[in-house]
């Protein structure tokens, strides 16, 4: 299941790539047109801006606006910042592999080769996705 997390980090990112001109939003703004409670969304937003998705201005006319073209945010990218591992299970991750304790032969695992299929599927589909296709 998708974590709040991660779906109010997209929806402040689709917000933030619909601006004019990447124009700073204040999170007052974001929070309110989003529904997102505004403590939760700022530390959402301080995780995208420590990862390169968004910048920020203090002061008068400040706020967060993105630092990237809508076109070149990969969901695979924006994923992984919210939610961490795109594998269910740490045996096909990717990026934070684990062998599982309970398990004496990957290549023999039904629930492996299962998460296997849902780890490419998904991958798939976030790959083949930006942030542009969430606002078009």
């Amino acid at each position: 299941m998708l974590s709040k997390k991660t779906k109010y980090g997209l929806k402040a990112l689709t917000y933030l790539a619909s601006q004019q001109e990447n124009t700073p939003v204040q999170i007052s703004g974001i929070a309110q047109h989003e529904n997102i409670s505004q403590k939760f969304l700022e530390s959402i937003l301080l995780s995208l801006r420590k990862t390169g998705f968004l910048g920020s201005k203090k002061g008068k006319g400040g706020g967060y606006y993105l630092i990237k073209d809508p076109k070149e945010i990969l969901m695979t990218d924006v994923m992984r910042v919210l939610e961490g591992p795109i594998a269910m299970v740490p045996c096909v991750s990717l990026n934070f592999y684990e062998k599982c304790d309970d398990c004496p032969d990957e290549a023999t695992c039904s629930v492996h080769r299962l998460m296997l299929e849902v780890r490419d599927s998904a991958l798939e589909v976030y790959r083949s996705r930006t942030l542009a296709d969430l606002i078009s």
